[in-house]
């Protein structure tokens, strides 16, 4: 599993995180909005839990990626 997030491209990789993780820019991005709900345990909806997650992910592939980057390759 680890080897197909190795081979995405970071600066496309960045990209695309960053406008799922801003979108949609008005009123305010749902990643803020759904990070706000959890703080104040309002996320209880499914659809809420699902648009934190769908917001979010590209941003948890982007930091294993960023990790697996400063790691030394293991060549066994």
């Amino acid at each position: 599993m680890l080897k197909y997030i190795d081979r995405i491209p970071l600066g496309p990789l960045v990209i695309i995180t960053l406008v799922m993780a801003l979108a949609p820019f008005s009123p305010e991005p749902h990643l803020l909005e759904k990070s706000r709900m959890l703080v104040q345990g309002e996320l209880s909806k499914g659809i809420d839990i699902f648009d934190l997650f769908w917001h979010s992910f590209l941003i948890v592939i982007l930091v294993i990626r960023l990790i697996r980057l400063k790691q030394p390759a293991n060549d066994l």
